[in-house]
């Protein structure tokens, strides 16, 4: 029996065949060639990425607070170097410069600065020849100076835009003290890693009269430190309006498989595990909530017909409008959190429109500020809501006593979760940075970012009102008037 072929390499001839693989081979070495020197024009950043990116639009600070090997310094860098270079993709939906741009960067060291921020915009420190490999393109590298005395090290790297200028870029290290950030007036600054106060505020002073943009890449591993704080608990300060924070867990990064997550998270330390993982600043004793967040976080699941349900509103305008929906299962005596809400600077309107779809027929609490009368209207804010269609409560949240004191409702809350009985969905993120910053200072619960929570809170003291969705027909409070 004879065999034979019709593939078409089958009748090439020796040479011709030869030539063929040859090709190939030069076209796949030239596509790994680009990759290598363009690694810009490949970046695909994770939701908490863009979201970190996407901020740069509105807020002149920001912090993205991350764990270890999580993508923090990558977004870092690739930002940096779009400005540098000018080089947007489509779907960028941060700030944009269109014209060239002098940007500080930096870490604790020349030599951390070297290895962590040099290495990912231009390349291996060590081996020029592999200069441009980096998340700036080697083509856009235009010149570069030394640092004396630390081998490897750059001072300066001058990178061509697509405007047709040259943009400045200027390495520097914290532990040469603010002086050496009084550079000229710049456009960018990166803070890799957590910096002192005193560079950082140096850094913002840079950007001043450009009105530039401050970016912070860290896991906060000096826990509640003056600039973690500065971002996380403001108090009264008017800046607080210009700065935000991202926060990126080791869930958040899709390149762990569920395996190598947990075998993560079981590699560090039992008090270094939060900041490492979950980007969280240790707060020690003060923290309110010490329990282990993989405890009370639970997958969704459709609420059985036969539990009732309550929501919770917290009021703000300069401080962000909260609201949580709990549902109870009496018969075990678990509570579930299973939607937010979270938004500042907005009207009864709008903060309604989006609660009214969790059902109309939710009773909903709410806190003693409600009582107050709006300025201009002269009506009461929990009124107003009323107005606006949501089912209120027709008094204020308070325990079955009559009373209302937060640590009770706090040491509700943690019992709860001390004894199984406090569970929240893995869909609910807000209440869960929530949850990981509450805490207390001098003794005191420090009253900041805690919106969410105190919703839920308010939802769990008045739950003795909470309704089985079946019964909805029968809940209206149209005629009943908030006392």
């Amino acid at each position: 029996m004879s065999s034979f072929s019709t593939g078409s390499e089958s009748s090439t001839p020796p040479s011709n065949l030869s030539s063929l693989l040859m090709e190939r081979m030069e076209i796949a070495m030239e596509i790994e060639r680009r990759q290598r020197t363009n690694r810009l024009r490949f970046y695909r950043p994770y939701k908490k990425q863009v979201e970190f990116h996407k901020a740069g639009a509105s807020y002149r600070e920001r912090l993205f607070m991350a764990g270890n090997q999580l993508g923090k310094t990558l977004s870092g860098a690739a930002e940096a170097a779009m400005h540098l270079t000018g080089q947007y993709p489509d779907w960028w939906p941060g700030r944009r410069w269109d014209r060239p741009i002098t940007a500080l960067a930096g870490s604790e060291s020349y030599e951390l600065t070297r290895d962590g921020v040099q290495r990912l915009l231009i390349g291996p420190p060590l081996n020029e020849e592999d200069w441009g490999t980096g998340y700036i393109p080697k083509a856009a590298i235009l010149d570069t100076t030394r640092r004396a005395g630390v081998s490897g090290t750059l001072d300066s790297v001058t990178v061509r835009h697509a405007s047709g200028g040259a943009s400045t870029l200027l390495l520097k290290g914290y532990d040469q003290g603010r002086s050496k950030w009084q550079a000229n007036t710049v456009d960018f600054v990166w803070f890799d890693e957590e910096p002192p106060e005193d560079v950082y505020l140096e850094g913002i002073t840079r950007t001043n009269a450009t009105g530039g943009s401050v970016a912070v890449t860290f896991t906060p591993l000096k826990g509640m430190s003056t600039v973690v704080a500065r971002f996380i608990m403001p108090g009264e300060d008017e800046g607080a309006k210009y700065r935000t924070v991202i926060t990126m867990t080791i869930d958040d990064a899709e390149h762990y498989s569920p395996e190598e997550r947990a075998r993560i998270i079981a590699s560090y330390p039992a008090h270094e595990r939060e900041a490492r993982t979950k980007g969280v600043p240790s707060l020690g004793s003060g923290r309110i909530f010490p329990i282990a967040e993989e405890s009370i976080v639970v997958d969704p699941f459709e609420i059985p017909k036969h539990w009732v349900q309550i929501g919770g509103l917290d009021f703000g305008w300069d401080h962000p409008f909260g609201a949580a929906c709990l549902a109870w299962d009496r018969d075990a005596d678990v509570i579930y959190l299973t939607k937010e809400y979270r938004e500042r600077e907005a009207t009864p309107l709008i903060h309604s429109g989006a609660l009214k779809p969790w059902g109309a027929w939710m009773p909903w609490a709410w806190p003693h500020d409600g009582l107050q009368h709006d300025k201009g209207s002269g009506e009461q804010l929990a009124a107003q809501y009323r107005g606006q269609g949501l089912t209120m409560l027709p008094e204020r949240a308070t325990f079955d006593d009559g009373t209302n004191g937060v640590e009770a409702g706090l040491s509700d809350m943690l019992q709860r979760m001390q004894t199984g009985r406090w569970k929240v969905f893995r869909t609910c993120p807000l209440w869960l940075e929530e949850f990981r910053l509450y805490h207390r200072k001098d003794g005191k619960v420090v009253k900041e970012r805690d919106d969410v929570i105190s919703a839920s809170r308010y939802a769990l003291m008045m739950k003795r009102f909470a309704k089985v969705k079946a019964d909805a027909a029968a809940w209206k409070f149209q005629d009943r008037k908030v006392v």
